[in-house]
């Protein structure tokens, strides 16, 4: 089962740490789904939660905050 999710990188992250976030991403089995403009964020797919974990460890000086990208519902 794939799990996406919202990942937002600290606003003063230089590129070669980007990048080798992303290569990351790669690695583990995962994908890039989507690039925010606005702020240094990305919606990534990974083959599985255990693979967010090893990101999060990896990365842990880069990355501001992580959540499930799922619908919103509104009443």
């Amino acid at each position: 089962m794939t799990n996406n999710f919202i990942v937002t990188l600290k606003k003063n992250t230089p590129d070669v740490e980007t990048k080798k976030f992303l290569d990351s991403v790669h690695r583990v089995g995962g994908s890039i789904e989507h690039e925010f403009d606005i702020i240094k964020g990305y919606t990534i797919k990974l083959p599985d939660v255990l693979k967010l974990n090893k990101l999060k460890e990896q990365h842990s000086d880069v990355i501001q905050n992580v959540e499930e990208d799922k619908e919103v519902h509104t009443n």
